[in-house]
């Protein structure tokens, strides 16, 4: 049986990664993004399907997933993995761009599992089916100089648990994973992050595909790539903010995680 795996923001990064892992493991890739020279290159390089979409629009979102189903009325696997970084303060971040990240980062996420969930629902009767959100540690950890980014990963991170629990029983599985710093053209970490500490722990996108395909395959809800010191961290965020709030600020860190 051919595994579909609908893989958005597969442009470039950690979605065009994953999208190399999947097709090594047998996955038909449908590559999902704006870019369709990106995709086109990627798809003849793998095999895959080009579906040009802005995920930030709901109806354009709709739209794809009915030509999607058209072809594949079941979907054995969404990673929603697309997604944008917003700089700046809530102080001073320009109130469009809040908005436009909340869109893309946690709706488009929302978005997507709603308008898949009749291809997810097929293949879970047949034997089972993921939904795989791209999260950040940025979920679990608030920056201010990255305000409106965190924010739309701790909404994406509460989206994430609430549908695990919604779905749970029914054949479909639902993973967070939540990476660190990674070095992607649309992150380019060792740009932005100042401290030679924290450029120790800049991750590659293959790094992060790995932790995908071991989620889906061990039945992980939630992985934080890598655990040291990124979960630490993250615990430390509840325990203690002032803390957190403290390191950040020493750092000097001036972007976005992924």
């Amino acid at each position: 049986m051919q595994r579909i795996a609908v893989v958005t923001g597969a442009s470039s990064g950690i979605g065009e990664a994953t999208a190399r892992a999947l097709a090594a493991a047998g996955w038909r890739c449908v590559l999902v993004a704006r870019r369709e020279d990106r995709l086109r290159a990627l798809a003849d390089e793998i095999s895959g399907e080009v579906e040009l979409c802005d995920v930030g629009d709901r109806a354009a979102v709709e739209a794809l997933a009915e030509r999607v189903l058209e072809r594949h009325p079941a979907i054995h696997l969404l990673v929603s993995n697309a997604g944008m970084p917003a700089r700046g303060t809530f102080l001073k971040a320009d109130l469009d761009l809040v908005e436009r990240v909340m869109r893309v980062n946690y709706l488009g996420g929302v978005w997507c599992a709603r308008a898949f969930m009749p291809g997810l629902e097929a293949a879970a009767r047949a034997g089972g089916a993921h939904i795989v959100n791209l999260v950040s540690v940025a979920g679990t950890v608030s920056f201010a100089p990255a305000g409106a980014y965190a924010a739309s990963k701790h909404a994406q991170l509460a989206f994430s648990r609430s549908l695990a629990a919604a779905l749970r029983g029914s054949g479909i599985a639902v993973h967070a994973v939540l990476p660190g710093f990674v070095e992607t053209e649309g992150f380019p970490q060792k740009n932005v992050l100042k401290s030679r500490l924290l450029h120790r722990f800049v991750i590659e996108p293959d790094d992060v595909a790995r932790a995908i395909l071991r989620a889906i395959e061990k039945g992980k809800q939630e992985i934080v790539v890598p655990w040291f010191p990124y979960r630490l961290v993250g615990i430390a965020q509840a325990i203690a903010p002032g803390i957190v709030a403290r390191f950040v600020g020493m750092s000097d860190y001036k972007g976005d995680a992924v």
